[in-house]
């Protein structure tokens, strides 16, 4: 496995390492398949008492209580790290993939950077695999010239990308000046996958208008210079809670308990966000919705708060740190207009927060809302119908999240409608008990059979079914790439 994101992380806590997991869909999703199959996750060292932690290689078994795989941290320079990761990866590729009106930003030396990083990487895959096979999954948008790098070196092992985020139509992605370095570094993959069928589409459209191959539609197949790639669509998902031996039972409301008093929550009903604190993720019309939604209904006031657990993310980035202050500011008037001296309707809690944490918090809520303006998939959606093993509470889920298109049974909701998204949590507070259980039951029926397991599976088997490929024609199989 590799990824610029490592499944856990060390940072130094009053001059002692201490091991965090950080936020986000790709390490909730991919950690529990390493765990299951062993093997060697690949990816970058960010944090500041990581290489403390690790041998002199940058490896470590983990998880630190039950090795279950290897961890091998790539180390990048502070350059590398602004062009590639802040830079192009996150300034210009996020939001060229993301629906979400921002502008992205495309610089030279960022592109350069962004090689550098790649090539890095791919250097490190290749030192750990050796003379030997592999089976190589190259995860998300910041890898994207890996798998034509390691191809380029060994043309005889199994790589395949897969894609966490949207995939634009061409028009929008024909803006990035290094449109074909990217879809030829991602078509060095036997197997590419999206979450969903419209963004495999999108890709062999982009594809089919940027690049010089042959397309075979009714396979979804594309051939590069005698090379063949398959597209498909591959929705991830999650694993059940229990496998993370989150408390249960009398344990579970003890921590609920702890919690509502830590927070003052009192007794009142729970409407939870769970969100790493991004301008995808629909934050600011979430808070105006649920300002009109105490002045539409006034009825519910006293009677609930609104949770929004969030993890700050990409700080470095002035765009992310405005969006905090936005937020903070937001949450502030609307307590301010609508809080008794007895209730303060809204809690803005921004930190890293533990699985059991945010796994307390998915049981005590009533409603769980997530409406991202543009998602690949959105795993909180899921996260929260596996936490609802009691077959109670709904979800209100954004239309543009990929999760919509398996959670139908969700209240969907239009995140820029504010009037329709403050009704929508009205109806899910006072919906039918029954209705409320059918519609969770069929949500759980889906995520249980259609789990992270069942991802894996289903990509490992289309990648390693595939027959083997003849050789690309390269400069010396195995030799080193030149950062």
């Amino acid at each position: 496995m590799v990824s610029n994101r490592e499944p856990y992380m060390h940072q130094f806590r009053n001059g002692v390492p201490q091991m965090i997991v950080p936020a986000g869909g790709l390490v909730t999703a991919l950690d529990p398949v390493l765990q299951a199959c062993g093997g060697l996750w690949v990816a970058h060292g960010g944090g500041d008492a990581d290489r403390q932690t690790a041998d002199p290689a940058g490896r470590l078994t983990v998880p630190p209580t039950d090795a279950r795989y290897t961890l091998r941290r790539v180390w990048l320079t502070p350059e590398e790290e602004q062009g590639y990761y802040y830079g192009l990866s996150n300034e210009g590729l996020w939001p060229l993939c993301h629906l979400a009106h921002e502008r992205p930003v495309f610089r030279a030396s960022d592109w350069e950077q962004y090689c550098r990083a790649n090539r890095r990487f791919a250097n490190q895959v290749l030192e750990e695999i050796g003379a030997g096979d592999a089976t190589v999954l190259v995860q998300d948008y910041q890898l994207a010239l890996v798998p034509g790098l390691l191809k380029a070196a060994r043309p005889d092992i199994q790589v395949g990308i897969f894609w966490h985020i949207p995939w634009p139509n061409p028009e929008a992605f024909r803006i990035c000046p290094w449109r074909t370095e990217i879809l030829y570094g991602m078509l060095g993959a036997d197997v590419v996958g999206f979450h969903l069928q419209q963004y495999c589409n999108n890709f062999l459209d982009t594809v089919d208008r940027m690049v010089e191959a042959r397309l075979d539609w009714d396979h979804f197949a594309i051939e590069v210079k005698g090379q063949g790639t398959l597209v498909r669509p591959f929705p991830i998902s999650v694993e059940s809670w229990a496998e993370r031996r989150v408390p249960a039972g009398a344990a579970l409301e003890a921590q609920i308990a702890r919690l509502r008093e830590q927070h003052k929550l009192g007794s009142t009903r729970i409407v939870i966000g769970v969100e790493r604190l991004d301008y995808t993720k629909g934050l600011p019309e979430r808070l105006r919705a649920f300002d009109r939604f105490l002045a539409k209904f006034p009825q519910h006031r006293e009677k609930l708060t609104f949770v929004l657990l969030g993890a700050p993310s990409r700080t470095h980035l002035r765009r992310y740190r405005d969006l905090v202050a936005d937020l903070e500011s937001t949450a502030d008037e609307i307590n301010w207009k609508h809080q008794t001296d007895a209730w303060k309707p809204l809690r803005l809690l921004v930190a890293h927060h533990d699985a059991p944490t945010v796994h307390a918090f998915l049981r005590m809520a009533d409603v769980c809302v997530v409406s991202p303006l543009h998602d690949g998939m959105n795993l909180v959606a899921k996260e929260y119908v596996a936490a609802r093993t009691d077959g109670d509470g709904v979800l209100v889920l954004s239309e543009f999240a990929g999760a919509a298109r398996e959670l139908s049974d969700a209240l969907i909701i239009n995140p820029y409608d504010t009037e329709l998204f403050a009704d929508a949590v009205h109806e899910a507070l006072t919906m039918d008990p029954d209705e409320r259980r059918t519609r969770m039951r069929a949500m759980q029926a889906i995520v249980e059979e259609f789990n992270v397991y069942r991802w894996a599976a289903s990509f490992l088997t289309c990648l390693t079914g595939l027959h083997p490929r003849s050789p690309r024609v390269n400069d010396g199989v195995g030799k080193p790439l030149t950062p």
